[in-house]
Order: C-alpha cells, then sequence, then structure tokens
C-alpha cells in the first residue's frame, strides 16, 4: 500500500468536507459519493433512505465484509424566526452550542436559496454585555444573525426562510503542510475518503478479493439509524470505519489507527477485534486498541436492527470530536493498511 493513496484518500474527503450534508440534507454529498466509486468501475446503488450501497466484487458472497462510513454530519435546522430578524436553531445531530457559536453558517431555503449569517451569543457585544462570560452556551442563549438587512420576522420570510430550514456550519477545512487535517466534519468524511483510496487502490492494483465486499455509506448515522437497514445478502461481517478517538485516557493519536474494543454500547465481537488487531500487526500499522467511553457506530444500529452479523470499528485518530476535530494522513495511512491486510491483500 503505497502512501499515495492516502493523499488521494486525503484529497477526496476535503472534496466532500465542501459540500454541505448535515443529517436530512444529503443528497449532494451521496450522488458524490456515488459518482467517486462508479468513476472506478464499481456499481452503486441508492438506498430508499437516501444512502448508497457499492459492491466492491469479490468470490465468496455467502461470507461477505460490509464496511460502513457516513456522509451525513452535525448541523442545525431553523426552529423560529425571531420577531427581531434572529433565528433560533435546533441542533442535529451532537452539534453544540459551545463548539458552533461565532461560526459562519448557511441557511439553505426550500426554494434554492442560500442566506449566509453567523451563530452567536444573544447580546454578543463584550462591550455592551457585562455577563457575556457568565452565560451557559446553548441553542436558547445563542442565534443566527443573518447577512440580510432584516429587523422583523417579516423581513425574514421575505427573503425565503421558513421554519424547518436546513442550517450548515463552515467546515473551515485545512491541511497542514506537516500533514495535519482540520475540519469540522471529519467524522466521518475522512472515512469515505479512505474508503474511496481503497477501492482506489483495489482497481488500480487489480486485487483479487476472496470474498465479497459491500460498501455502505450512511446518511442517518448522526441521529441513530443510519445503518439499520439495507445490508446485502451474505453479509456476516460489518466493520464500521468511522473517526478513531483521540483523548484523555486512550491510547490512539492523530497519526494513528484506532481498533474499538467496547464503547457506551457495548463490546465489538472478540473474534472480529481479535483479527483488526492481527492485521495491524502483520501490516506494521501504528495502531492502538482504545475504550470510547461516550460513541455509538452504524454498525451497532445494523446488529440493534436485527442483522446477525460480527462487527467491528476502526478509524483514523481524530482529536476535538464533534467540534473542530483534527486527524493526519499518517492516521488515514495506518487505517489503510488495516482494512488492506484485513481483506488478505
Amino acid at each position: 500500500m503505497d502512501f499515495k493513496y492516502a493523499e488521494y484518500a486525503t484529497e477526496r474527503a476535503v472534496e466532500l468536507l465542501n459540500i454541505d450534508s448535515p443529517t436530512g440534507f444529503t443528497d449532494n454529498a451521496i450522488k458524490w459519493v456515488k459518482e467517486k466509486f462508479e468513476s472506478f468501475g464499481y456499481k452503486g446503488e441508492y438506498t430508499v433512505k437516501g444512502g448508497v450501497i457499492i459492491d466492491l466484487g469479490g468470490e465468496d458472497s455467502d461470507n461477505a465484509l460490509l464496511l460502513e462510513a457516513h456522509t451525513d454530519t452535525l448541523g442545525g435546522m431553523v426552529a423560529e424566526i425571531k420577531a427581531n430578524g434572529r433565528l433560533r436553531l435546533t441542533n442535529l445531530g451532537g452539534m453544540n452550542a459551545n463548539n458552533g457559536e461565532a461560526e459562519n453558517v448557511k441557511v439553505y431555503t426550500r426554494e434554492g436559496k442560500v442566506v449566509e449569517g453567523t451563530l452567536q451569543l444573544i447580546n454578543a457585544s463584550l462591550h455592551v454585555n457585562g455577563g457575556y462570560n457568565d452565560v451557559k452556551r446553548s441553542f436558547d442563549t445563542t442565534e443566527v444573525v443573518l447577512d440580510e438587512e432584516v429587523k422583523t420576522k417579516d423581513d425574514v420570510k421575505k427573503s425565503g426562510i421558513e421554519v424547518g430550514d436546513i442550517v450548515c456550519f463552515e467546515p473551515r477545512t485545512r491541511i497542514t503542510e506537516s500533514g495535519y487535517i482540520k475540519s469540522r466534519f471529519l467524522d466521518d468524511k475522512l472515512s469515505v475518503g479512505i474508503l474511496l483510496g481503497l477501492a482506489k487502490y483495489l482497481k488500480e492494483n487489480k486485487v483479487y478479493l476472496k470474498r465479497k465486499v459491500y460498501v455502505h455509506v450512511t446518511v442517518y448515522e448522526e441521529v441513530g439509524h443510519g445503518g439499520a437497514a439495507s445490508v446485502p445478502v451474505g453479509v456476516k461481517e460489518a466493520i464500521s470505519v468511522d473517526m478513531g478517538c483521540v483523548g484523555e485516557g486512550l491510547g490512539c493519536t492523530e497519526t494513528m489507527v484506532s481498533i474499538c474494543a467496547k464503547d457506551s454500547h457495548g463490546p465489538y465481537a472478540y473474534e472480529v477485534v481479535g483479527k483488526l488487531i492481527e492485521a495491524a500487526k502483520k501490516s506494521g500499522a501504528d495502531y492502538a486498541v482504545d475504550v470510547y467511553p461516550h460513541y455509538g457506530s452504524d454498525v451497532e444500529t445494523t446488529l440493534s436492527a436485527g442483522a446477525d452479523v460480527k462487527h467491528g470499528l476502526i478509524g483514523a485518530g481524530v482529536y476535538a470530536s464533534h467540534g473542530y476535530e483534527r486527524s493526519h494522513k499518517k492516521g488515514v495511512y495506518n487505517t489503510l493498511l488495516v482494512l488492506a491486510e484485513y481483506l488478505g491483500l
């Protein structure tokens, strides 16, 4: 596995990060994903829920492997148009007002208009608000200030904005010279890039797969039911390729691949975790095995929905999850190494 595939995966992730796709507003992103996989000659099919399943080929269809990642992200929705022309939001997924404060946003109307603004604390000027530091940040104490000359609720409605419109936060994607990848929503668009890197590797090297392999890119992971359906016939193992946690008490860093042994929903399949560890060792990947204290994944939803499969989870290390996140090209590369070895390449 040449490092160029990690570079490719990173480039594709950057492209995808620039397509707004909070949960419930993912059509443009999933179309992009389908087209990218199909550019390698792989067939993709949309699910009814709006995701896409890609068949990467392989011989043993009775012992198939499903790789799951998601392209839906955190975001917001207009919950109220206030009398003063400001917007109160409700979160989509785990979007947190503490992390969203002072971030630029785009409001997408149902007529296709995009209106820009900023999420600010109510009465945000420090020169005016003496209690600025004492206010607990929430979506009740923050508001979107639109970059339009609106002063009333009617002014806002005339611009086309209505309750229920999607609000997207600017990702602020940046790749540093030292290889760090910084952006909102690396969870989980970085992993989609990784799976595209794997597909490119398979195609360019004309790899023979001993077992059938599918990819399912889901669109409702952030609200808990992304992987709850559309498991292809013959799948016996399902592995989420999602962000690896980085933080106090954990061994993973941004340059490593994380193998999750247990999260807040319970342990991953002992056999699958063991095989992932063995693949990491054989491939020479820099890895850590960790227990995530506050985490859930698509593949657990797959099991909860009734699929009789064994499950696992790996991903490039990501710091500051659900905030302004950071990973590294080395973490991308180490994840690709494990996936390739796991497939017997």
